[in-house]
């Protein structure tokens, strides 16, 4: 797809499903954009099909409550996620039948980063126990665990072999997969102006860029290679401190974040420059914001889920 300023300045709410006054504190797309889902306060699961633009089935999780729920497979039919309530096992749910396949214990605090392997069924997760743990979804045990020396929230590269890891917000770790157990192969230490917590991180689909989110209202991208401060955003409303998703494009040239008043800033990755503030009508602070994989449209929630598309002339 070919993801252009104009396009981005577009883009218009289509869709706007209600929730409930309860926060969605998740959403994530299926790896061929066909279906996207996602994970509430009110312990809700909902899946939406992207091609009829409707919302197709609610399940719940009440006993456990449900937080950083992730597709776990290329067919869209199983997931993984996080509890909020009860423990700090994640389990893996089969959409189908509301069945769960396996869980995953062994963290003591809760879970506060969850990432799939894009290219096999390795998965692993960030806790408050200071720990990060590797997953095999085949197998309930851990599969191994690295101590980071600190608070780590953590992703993937997009080809499966390193993940990074942000460290008590300060420092970004870069391990490989085959042996993560010798310690991080990189380590780029990065300072904000002001105090804030680090909320996520994540690689540009190119792998090139390392995406750090705060709740301080400022986030930052990084060259992957060498940890080079590439671009310093700002001047989006968040003066609460609200933990707030920002997301790349899938074409890795725009970096994109929602705000405590309800829209969407856009930036370019190669000028630096904003290049749009969409207008989403929410009604509180966008927490979670993701751009389809595949198609031309992109989902952010706040209490309400909202999926976007644009309106050019020439589209």
């Amino acid at each position: 797809m070919k993801i252009t300023d104009r396009k981005l300045r577009s883009f218009r709410v289509a869709r706007t499903f209600r929730q409930s006054p309860y926060k969605i504190n998740c959403v994530d797309y299926s790896p061929n954009g066909e279906h996207a889902i996602s994970s509430s306060d009110d312990d809700c699961i909902v899946l939406y099909d992207i091609r009829e633009g409707r919302q197709t089935s609610v399940l719940y999780s009440k006993k456990y409550g449900v937080d950083l729920i992730r597709y776990a497979d290329q067919d869209s039919q199983n997931v993984i996620y996080s509890s909020n309530k009860l423990d700090d096992t994640i389990r893996y749910l089969s959409l189908t039948d509301n069945r769960y396949i396996r869980y995953f214990p062994g963290h003591t605090a809760r879970v506060i980063a969850l990432s799939m392997s894009p290219v096999d069924q390795t998965f692993i997760s960030g806790s408050l126990d200071e720990t990060i743990r590797i997953w095999d979804l085949r197998a309930p045990d851990c599969q191994g665990f690295t101590n980071p020396l600190g608070k780590p929230v953590c992703s993937f590269d997009p080809e499966g072999l390193i993940f990074a890891a942000g460290v008590e917000s300060q420092a970004v770790k870069l391990y490989d997969l085959r042996a993560y157990d010798k310690g991080p192969f990189g380590c780029f230490e990065t300072r904000f102006s002001r105090r804030c917590d680090w909320t996520g991180l994540k690689f540009s689909k190119d792998g090139k860029q390392i995406l750090i989110s705060t709740n301080g209202g400022m986030i930052r991208v990084l060259n992957a290679f060498n940890g080079s401060v590439l671009h310093t955003f700002s001047g989006y409303n968040n003066s609460q401190g609200v933990s707030l998703e920002a997301c790349f494009t899938p074409d890795s040239q725009f970096v994109m974040i929602g705000s405590e008043d309800g829209r969407v800033h856009v930036w370019s990755t190669e000028s630096g420059m904003k290049v749009a503030v969409l207008d989403g009508r929410h009604s509180g602070p966008i927490n979670t914001l993701q751009f389809n994989p595949r198609y031309m449209t992109f989902a952010s929630a706040c209490m309400n889920m909202t999926f976007w598309l644009p309106y050019c002339d020439d589209l």
